[in-house]
């Protein structure tokens, strides 16, 4: 949908006459722009990158002071740490509008062209010449760099084509077609991914925003294009699959670190702000605090395992999926049950495992374990740490004694909430201690039953008592053991010792 243009001067005689005089556009490059508009947002007290969390002490100091030093700068870090959605957020510094010289290719400056069409367009039409107006949001070209990318895809290219149409000599400048960097020209132009980019291509990037010139198959173009230049890259990429060159690097004002959530309060507010749980469903979607602690826990977990490449990173984005899946497993079961409440169980959180093992990147010991086995062992051990969190110091031998007395519970899927909350309730002291959830008396049955079946996990992880796939919740192996040699012995029977000292 194209945007409402304001009335705005369109010839630059009315430009000159305007609010938009020379002495503000005329010498003012984009990185005074960003400068001057950043210092009225500190003075103002706005928030300058709105919806970012766990950087306000970091990141966001770094770059604020590196606009403020009119740097171009590079953003280094892991995957999944907001480093494109950073960057793409500079154009709130940008003026709404800006004047440029009608049909420019690069959106010249009508007080200070570079290329020679519009040079000659202002000596020849002057005051009539023609004004457009470009909004903040078209003054931003992103880039990902990849190995194939070509100088004139970046910087330009000779058109035999153009050049023949206006009977000019092809090394007239008016025969290059522009790449995406001299077309970025008055505005951001991020380049992601910097690494990858071929060497002799980093050399055309240097070149050009350092002292403004350029070759194009062999003929120099001289270019100086007033722009802020910003880069993202992967640690690993730097030193691994490709390097930044010496000279580019040295061109690059500052290189700031991006970092993962320092704590589990800040991951929780980053996923529930960015995971889509408020959808539109015929049945109402309920998360309780614990669980989205527990898939947040599954992340802090992940990035500190042996197992699991530290290199490579362990994104923001697997507990934002992850607890996408759950949900979505939620209401695929209050769908088919026909209630009117989805309540995720940690039973989803085993459904999630496509949202998880495909994150991540696995060393020798994890591979030899697989994916899926690792998953697991995080699900289990987060459970165990919210567990803890909740019922450090609560008295559940009751619920214990249940399943030593040799009681199980195998929990189905496909059962409604209510039949669940009447198999869980047969167990002595279960479902009072829900209460430590931070859960009402009059909670629906969805509730409680998610809640009864995260404190009989929680036990499992701390293995109070044991649960597999064919008999669900039971006894502890260890507590069974004398209790089944006990009964073979007053039976004649000789005891088992491999088991028992296995």
């Amino acid at each position: 949908m194209p945007r409402a243009i304001p009335d705005l001067p369109c010839t630059l005689g009315a430009l000159r006459q305007s609010s938009f005089p020379e002495a503000k556009l005329g010498q003012r490059s984009v990185k005074d722009e960003l400068r001057n508009n950043l210092i009225c947002r500190i003075q103002r007290g706005e928030e300058l990158f709105p919806g970012i969390v766990g950087y306000e002490d970091t990141v966001v100091p770094q770059m604020v002071n590196a606009i403020l030093s009119r740097h171009n700068f590079i953003l280094l870090g892991l995957r999944g740490q907001a480093k494109t959605r950073l960057i793409r957020m500079l154009t709130m510094m940008l003026d709404e509008w800006t004047p440029y010289v009608e049909g420019c290719e690069i959106h010249d400056n009508p007080y200070r062209p570079v290329c020679s069409r519009c040079r000659d367009l202002i000596a020849e039409q002057d005051a009539a010449t023609p004004i457009a107006w470009l909004h903040r949001d078209r003054r931003y070209v992103e880039k990902l760099a990849t190995p194939d990318v070509t100088i004139a895809d970046m910087i330009g290219d000779i058109d035999p084509i153009k050049a023949a149409r206006r009977g000019q000599d092809i090394s007239n400048e008016l025969t290059v077609h522009y790449g995406l960097l001299p077309r970025a020209n008055r505005g951001i132009f991020a380049i992601n991914e910097l690494p990858d980019l071929a060497g002799k291509i980093q050399v055309g990037l240097f070149n050009i925003m350092q002292e403004g010139d350029v070759q194009i198959k062999g003929y120099p173009v001289r270019m100086p294009l007033d722009l802020m230049l910003v880069f993202t890259a992967n640690p690993e990429d730097y030193t691994a699959r490709g390097k930044i060159i010496t000279p580019l690097k040295d061109r690059i004002g500052s290189e700031i670190r991006t970092h993962y959530p320092a704590t589990i309060e800040e991951g929780i507010a980053i996923t529930g702000q960015e995971s889509w749980l408020k959808r539109p469903s015929p049945v109402e979607v309920r998360v309780p605090d614990y669980m989205k602690e527990v898939v947040e826990h599954i992340a802090f977990l992940a990035r500190e395992d042996k197992r699991i490449d530290k290199r490579s990173g362990v994104s923001q984005r697997l507990p934002i999926s992850a607890l996408e899946n759950v949900v979505s497993n939620a209401e695929r079961r209050a769908l088919r049950a026909h209630e009117g409440m989805a309540v995720p169980r940690v039973l989803d959180l085993y459904s999630a495992l496509p949202a998880i093992t495909g994150k991540l990147e696995l060393e020798y010991e994890g591979e030899l374990k697989g994916g899926d086995a690792v998953a697991r062992e995080l699900i289990r051990t987060a459970v165990g740490k919210v567990y803890t969190h909740y019922f450090e110091g609560a008295n559940v031998a009751q619920i214990v004694q249940w399943f030593d007395l040799g009681g199980s519970l195998k929990l189905d899927e496909n059962v409604d909430s209510a039949t669940m909350v009447q198999q869980l309730s047969g167990i002595q002291g279960l479902m009072e201690k829900v209460k430590n959830l931070g859960l009402g008396a009059n909670e629906p049955d969805a509730v409680r039953a998610a809640a009864a079946e995260f404190v009989l996990e929680g036990l499992h992880a701390h293995r109070r008592i044991s649960r597999n796939e064919e008999r669900g919740f039971g006894a502890e192996e260890k507590r069974r053991e004398p209790r089944e040699r006990e009964e073979k012995e007053s039976k004649g029977e000789r005891p088992n010792f491999r088991r028992q000292y296995n």
